[in-house]
């Protein structure tokens, strides 16, 4: 039977994840939710409910109904509005918040019903068959480290009751070699789906930190519904302004470089990836690329003949999200607008602000490829 404290504490865990649910857009948007990540647990800040109750001033200071003052006027010593600057007080805060631990599966299971995100169906020949070893057996022979004692016992215990070399006066049962039983395991092939992600931004002069803030929310909700959806996943990432080169995670988010805009050296360096490491019959192939729109003029021909004949023809989706920059131009959305309708797993998606993150992940995975 449940205990009433773990009863209480369930109902507690349905109520945090309740409001987390309701209030999912906003994570979203705001990123509230990245402050820390564990192996497979993210943070988030929820706020506190705080019971009302009063708080008794000094004697003589005044109140309510004693000295000047009309509706709405803040009550005690003080003002309503302050910068926060200034000397400590005893007053209430305006707002309490602790932090929820909710698991990443969980929260990616909110984010396809919040956006009603169909299941991935792996496209083709999608497995790879994987070796694991699972203790099944005994056996006589084997390492020490697997020995089983409670069975070694057992049949020590037995040996010696039918020898009659067994006192319960003195209850010693010692083993010898032939009572010793050890594990023993069994290898077996597993299939595995398996995902590759690539991602690729432009980190030219006109990409600001701000949109690269708004790539790094995306990345994360897309990883996160990705994961939930496949048994492995490869991440890869690629920067590029006139010339491409495959970084860490940490470098994605956090370079910044001045040159040009050459995005077919991209295209091509994540062709070599996928050709030379992953096979494209047992992968699942997906390529995300932020860019604020800007390419070199001549080079854009160039980029959608590499699109369509190395990289769309292999792969579950293309997403290309343009974000917008003060500085960039935003021409090479219209570009790939031409050959959109040919290509299924070509989606499109511009990205003004943080508000339209929520919209551009239910546009690049709302298909369910």
């Amino acid at each position: 039977m449940a205990r009433s404290i773990d009863r209480d504490l369930q109902r507690f865990k349905d109520i945090v994840r309740g409001r987390v649910r309701e209030n999912l857009k906003k994570y979203i948007t705001h990123g509230e939710m990245l402050g820390r990540q564990g192996r497979d647990v993210v943070s988030i800040p929820v706020p506190n409910i705080d019971i009302p109750h009063f708080r008794h001033g000094s004697k003589g200071s005044g109140g309510v109904g004693q000295g000047e003052g009309e509706v709405g006027s803040p009550i005690g010593q003080g003002q309503a509005d302050g910068d926060g600057q200034g000397q400590a007080g005893d007053q209430p805060g305006s707002g309490h918040y602790r932090e929820v631990e909710i698991a990443l599966d969980e929260l990616a299971e909110m984010l396809g019903q919040e956006l009603e995100l169909p299941r991935i169906e792996p496209k083709g020949k999608n497995t790879i068959t994987t070796s694991k070893d699972k203790y099944t057996s005994i056996r006589r022979t084997g390492p020490e480290s697997l020995r089983h004692i409670k069975r070694t016992y057992k049949r020590a215990l037995r040996r010696m009751i039918a020898s009659n070399d067994y006192d319960p006066r003195n209850p010693k049962v010692i083993p010898t070699r032939d009572d010793r039983l050890y594990r023993s395991w069994k290898t077996t092939e597993q299939p595995e789906t398996n995902a590759l992600i690539v991602y690729m931004m432009d980190v030219s002069g006109s990409m600001t930190d701000d949109q690269k803030e708004i790539v790094r929310i995306e990345s994360f909700w897309i990883d996160a519904w990705l994961r939930n959806q496949y048994d492995g996943i490869d991440i890869r990432y690629i920067i590029h302004d006139a010339v491409a080169k495959e970084v860490d995670e940490d470098t994605f988010y956090h370079t910044r470089e001045s040159g040009g805009t050459r995005i077919s050296s991209a295209y091509r360096l994540a062709r070599d990836i996928m050709h030379h490491e992953y096979p494209v019959d047992d992968w699942n192939i997906y390529f995300f690329q932020f860019s604020d729109g800007d390419n070199w003029g001549e080079d854009n021909k160039s980029c959608v003949d590499m699109l369509m004949q190395d990289l769309l023809p292999h792969c579950n989706l293309f997403c290309y999200g343009q974000v917008e920059s003060p500085y960039g131009s935003g021409e090479f959305i219209r570009e790939l607008r031409r050959i959109q309708d040919q290509w299924e797993n070509l989606t499109l998606s511009e990205i003004d602000n943080k508000d339209a993150i929520y919209d551009s992940i239910k546009l690049f995975l709302g298909k369910g490829k």
